[in-house]
């Protein structure tokens, strides 16, 4: 059987992947002094190539099975891979951020030696640093994209370890607080690999069932089943526990606040929207396309898990004083407010043409936006010893810089759903989805829940601009690379809070899988 590839189909990807090898090979080929300014000419030059055919593919009408029928390429692809491209950019420029350490990069000096020992220290002195974040980055990004396109459950697990392995590694490669960094490298790596366990095993109950992998025979097998109802079941169960970890959906979230906190804060935003985005895109697919007829199983159990998961994020937020793991628990917390759509399950309608997935899209985008913001804002306020994450470290920040607190203040508010910001927009449409699917009860837990969450929000800008300014806590001299992107978020949250139409027809327009 003769392979076919439709190349210019598949070119986004190729190009990031194909600029991850060759950053390995600069690695190898170019001298130390220039590999920093070649891989990040490498990293940048190919997101941006990747997605001007994006776009060439999508108005030339590109779409349909391809690969021989493993990936799928229609709306959903299309929006999540343009999403994936201009947030992957965006949290890779802070990657490229030097000037807040005095001339390196936030990444360890030498990440395979022990913390605290003489071999580190010399590597530190030596003013070393791991250019081999950018390939690993654009590996995991690539890994990304495939997830949420992928037609049949092989590649789609295929998928799920290229993007996961590379994140692994960066969240152990801090250059300070390198104990908890490395941390939380190996409780990502061990839960990790149990989730891919489960997926894997329910990949095979699901072949068991359906005898093959492609998710349109499953649906077809869904529909006129040959097999027991419980082997349908375990599987589609397994499988969601290895979909729902990557979510960040309670219970499977332990390792969401341990992760935030100790992995450098750029990976740290690498991973809050991009892998959100990747994870939900393929969880909508294989629970919209493969099990759609078995959504009067799945929807109830789900429902009861993002009431779960709205409430650890909700309330456990309360607690923290920490701001990375405060954002951590929010990212529990929104994973909730998403899947409320994703369990809604609603279609559009003539007066109300956004359905279920458009509005899961929407709320990703908004949702991005201020996530990649503020974890670049977080690397800015430091102290003499690194970043001060310590919630009082931020008290009467507004007084050292109005304009660094006025916009990390107005990315909380968006979190928070208020008016005239883009995660207003965003709650209203996956809520407004949610309660047109008949879930109307789910949607009140969901506003209840948000004003709790709202409550961490408002301290930390309560903090931000009534408290007494914190001795010793500086806001960073940084570059364009953390500058660039936290403008460009404050801007979309704030556009989108006000002029939500274009992005919310495009999410409308590509609203719809292809089966």
């Amino acid at each position: 059987m003769t392979a076919v590839i439709e190349w210019r189909a598949v070119a986004p990807v190729l190009l990031v992947l194909i600029a991850a090898v060759l950053g390995i090979l600069v690695e190898a080929v170019v001298p130390v002094v220039h590999r920093f300014f070649a891989q990040v000419f490498l990293t940048v030059a190919s997101i941006v190539a990747a997605a001007a055919f994006l776009v060439a593919n999508w108005r030339k009408g590109i779409g349909g099975p391809v690969v021989m029928g493993s990936m799928m390429l229609d709306g959903p692809t299309y929006f999540i891979w343009g999403s994936l491209l201009v947030f992957g950019l965006a949290a890779i420029l802070v990657f490229a951020e030097r000037e807040l350490n005095g001339g390196v990069s936030t990444f360890a000096a030498s990440a395979a030696t022990v913390p605290g020992s003489r071999a580190e220290a010399e590597a530190s002195a030596a003013r070393l640093e791991h250019t081999e974040v950018f390939p690993l980055a654009l590996f995991a990004l690539g890994g990304m994209m495939v997830f949420p396109a992928s037609a049949d459950l092989i590649t789609m697990f295929v998928a799920l370890e290229v993007f996961s392995l590379p994140l692994y590694l960066m969240c152990g490669m801090a250059r300070r607080r390198r104990l908890l960094s490395q941390e939380a490298a190996l409780k990502y790596f061990l839960l990790g690999a149990f989730s891919s366990a489960f997926f894997l095993f329910g990949v095979a109950l699901l072949y068991g069932y359906a005898g093959s992998f492609e998710l349109s025979a499953i649906a077809t097998a869904v529909q006129n089943p040959t097999m027991g109802h419980g082997i349908l079941v375990a599987g589609m169960a397994l499988v969601g526990v290895g979909l729902l970890f990557k979510v960040s959906v309670v219970p499977f979230h332990n390792w969401t606040p341990d992760v935030y906190m100790g992995a450098p804060t750029p990976v740290t935003g690498f991973m809050a929207i991009c892998t959100k985005l990747a994870a939900v895109g393929a969880t909508m697919r294989v629970f919209y396309v493969a099990l759609g007829g078995e959504r009067w199983s799945w929807q109830p159990l789900l429902a009861v898990l993002v009431v779960a998961t709205m409430v650890v994020g909700a309330v456990w937020g309360l607690t923290q004083t920490d701001i990375k793991r405060t954002l951590a628990y929010s990212s529990i917390a929104h994973a909730g407010f998403i899947m409320t759509a994703v369990v809604g399950a609603s279609a559009g309608t003539v007066t109300s043409p956004l359905d279920s997935v458009a509005s899961v899209m929407f709320y990703l985008v908004v949702y991005g936006l201020a996530s990649v913001g503020a974890f670049a804002v977080i690397t800015l306020v430091r102290t003499q010893s690194g970043e001060a994450n310590a919630i009082a470290s931020w008290s009467g920040l507004a007084r050292k810089s109005p304009l660094l607190a006025g916009i990390f203040a107005l990315f909380m508010l968006s979190f928070t759903g208020i008016p005239l910001t883009g995660g207003f927009i965003g709650k209203w449409a996956v809520f407004a989805a949610a309660w047109r699917g008949g879930y109307d009860w789910l949607v009140i837990a969901a506003v209840l829940l948000s004003l709790v969450a709202a409550v961490f929000y408002m301290r930390i800008i309560v903090v931000m601009f009534f408290g007494e300014p914190a001795d010793g806590v500086v806001v960073g001299r940084a570059s364009a690379f953390t500058w660039l992107p936290i403008a460009v978020a404050a801007l979309g949250v704030a556009v989108l809070g006000v002029f939500p139409g274009p992005v919310l027809d495009l999410a409308t327009l590509a609203g719809t899988f292809i089966r």
